[in-house]
């Protein structure tokens, strides 16, 4: 992967409590946001603080499931299953509060 194509991935980080209906949602919602707004351009990667509780402290977790942007900057949290797709969209700045796409 070139510097540039790393510039433009986009970094996730969600925290979930095992197969926890909500915790499966959100998982499952966050991929079709990214496979339809960052198709190629994204990494997620899955805590399941029932095997690891420990690293709730990495990024100050008291709620799950929740999602951490970690890239692009700044670093951005949504707590919850992601079902509401405008509010997660614009939450991650993924779209503009009008509706307009920020990533080509």
């Amino acid at each position: 992967m070139t510097k540039k194509e790393k510039e433009k991935l986009w970094e996730f980080k969600l925290y979930i409590a095992g197969q926890a209906s909500k915790s499966v949602t959100a998982f499952e919602n966050l991929k079709q946001i990214c496979e339809k707004y960052l198709y190629g351009k994204y990494r997620i990667e899955l805590i399941d603080l029932t095997l690891n509780p420990e690293k709730a402290r990495d990024d100050q977790i008291i709620a799950l499931p929740t999602l951490i942007r970690k890239l692009p900057t700044p670093v951005k949290q949504i707590i919850g299953d992601l079902s509401k797709t405008h509010n997660v969209l614009v939450g991650l700045e993924l779209i503009e509060r009008s509706g307009v796409t920020s990533e080509g």
